[in-house]
């Protein structure tokens, strides 16, 4: 199996960020995981969290049907359908959604509420997996609840495949944290039976939690890094092929700082969170560029204004793409798409101000591909005959068959 590129698109993008599924970069991909549905806490029901963007906003040929499925999720079929070797797994939960988790993963019938309407919703919205993104297992009550989730998840994938008599193995993955404290909670072992591969999430190492401003997502080093959460997840039994290399699309500001290691006050505003840059717009004007090649890791600094911005650059994104390839890691995940660089093209114009403003440079996910051999080329599913959704249940062939009459008529109107 070839290396994996797992890229986070979230729901919300399409607002103010004006990132639509059109800018996913689809062949750098592999995977696409759709942030976050939700979970209601009472009954365990996996429930999509932004309906007029899940399914609902007409797109450019949308032809507004009732009973048809819009929105991101039908886009993203679209996508799928032109480029074979594209999954897209719908991610469960996220840091806000994941206390709502906590009473459902330990409760056996709520437990079968969440697994019977993930893969509902699987059918309906033409997806090839699940992504269970819960942060974090409280206790050991969770953790084993958390095994019990995969599992019964797991069995109601294959199940599912077996009672649509094809041979197709929909993908289970999670989240997996990096830190001590919530990683070694897990029944790493357990879980890893039923998982097709962990994406780490290899980031936020340090911020405004810590005392001193200090190296985000660092690959070696002191203290928390990503070489030392991979080695400790193999060492529990996992293999490297499995393990999937979180790398952010985004930096983290610390104000009034001497640097990395120093103290600090406060943070930048950030591009739409305060204290967080999107990557597409670093550096800042008159920030200048710092690289440590030790610890792989990357910040500019504003001396004026005593800003540090840790983040990934370019030679970062390399030498973590030559560490999968020579570890013999599964691939890479970022989070999140629209952060990226180079992906201007079908974006709306974003509001201007310091910290929006796109900065040329190269897109990270391209040069993290450019460091792998093997490329993962295996073909996603496009029968769900299931759906609740006349369109998706019948491939969205009428669509494409209309488009490609107008285009036949464009091209026939341009010859006279």
């Amino acid at each position: 199996m070839g290396k994996k590129s797992v890229g986070y698109f979230i729901s919300w993008g399409i607002y103010d960020r004006k990132f639509p599924p059109t800018s996913i970069p689809a062949e750098d991909l592999t995977h696409v995981l759709y942030a976050f549905a939700n979970v209601d806490p009472e009954s365990g029901e996996v429930q999509l969290s932004d309906a007029w963007a899940d399914k609902d906003i007409q797109y450019d040929g949308d032809e507004g049907v009732e009973g048809d499925l819009y929105g991101n999720l039908k886009a993203l079929y679209l996508l799928k359908k032109e480029h074979r070797h594209l999954k897209v797994l719908l991610s469960i939960g996220g840091w806000t959604n994941s206390p709502n988790i906590h009473p459902v993963i330990v409760d056996g019938d709520k437990r079968a509420t969440f697994v019977e309407s993930a893969v509902r919703i699987l059918e309906d919205y033409g997806l090839d997996g699940i992504d269970v993104d819960y942060e974090y297992p409280d206790n050991d009550e969770q953790a084993c609840g958390y095994v019990d989730l995969l599992r019964e998840l797991r069995e109601a994938l294959d199940g599912h495949a077996g009672n649509k008599d094809i041979d197709y193995h929909f993908l289970l993955s999670v989240a997996a944290p990096c830190g001590p404290t919530q990683r070694e909670k897990l029944h790493v072992g357990e879980m890893n039976e039923f998982l097709d591969f962990w994406n780490l999430m290899s980031y936020d190492f340090s911020g405004t939690w810590d005392e001193s401003a200090n190296h985000a997502a660092r690959l070696h080093g002191e203290g928390m890094t990503a070489s030392s959460a991979v080695n400790w997840y193999s060492d529990q039994g996992v293999d490297k092929e499995k393990l999937i290399l979180g790398i952010p699309l985004y930096g983290r500001s610390f104000a009034n700082t001497d640097g990395p290691g120093s103290s600090y006050e406060g943070t930048g505003p950030g591009s739409w969170d305060e204290g967080i840059y999107d990557y597409r717009a670093l550096p800042l004007p008159d920030h200048g560029v710092h690289y440590d090649d030790e610890d792989v890791a990357a910040w500019t600094y504003n001396e004026e204004w005593r800003e540090m911005i840790t983040y990934d650059d370019e030679n970062a994104a390399r030498r973590k793409g030559h560490y999968i390839e020579v570890e013999g890691l599964g691939g890479a995940m970022y989070w999140e798409l629209s952060g990226d660089k180079g992906r201007e093209d079908g974006r709306d114009v974003i509001e201007s101000r310091l910290g929006r403003d796109p900065v040329e440079g190269p897109s990270l996910i391209s040069v993290v591909k450019g460091e792998f051999g093997d490329w993962d080329d295996s073909e996603n599913w496009l029968g769900y005959e299931g759906s609740q959704f006349p369109n998706m249940a019948n491939g969205m062939e009428k669509q494409e068959e209309e488009q490609e009459e107008e285009q036949e008529e464009e091209h026939n109107e341009d010859e006279e």
